[in-house]
């Protein structure tokens, strides 16, 4: 049975207002305290507080190419 003071993956995303792969990736990060049922990530309220107050910077911003006078978004490599 799961807890009332825990969240699943989604619920978590949008409380923090982020995707649910973003969640999945800070539990495997070791950022997010979570457990596992079956296939289903429980995160206990207490640990997405503190997840939500971490202070993170985002990445590198995307590279720009001029072709032509017009300017497009390189993808990485």
């Amino acid at each position: 049975m799961i807890e009332a003071d825990t969240l699943t993956a989604e619920e978590a995303a949008t409380e923090l207002g982020v995707t649910p792969s973003r969640i999945r990736q800070m539990i495997r990060g070791g950022l997010l305290e979570a457990r596992r049922f079956g296939k289903v990530h429980v995160i206990p309220r207490s640990a997405l507080k503190s997840a939500g107050q971490r202070k993170t910077k985002p990445g590198p911003a995307p590279k720009v190419k001029e072709t032509n006078g017009k300017k497009s978004v390189r993808a990485k490599k």
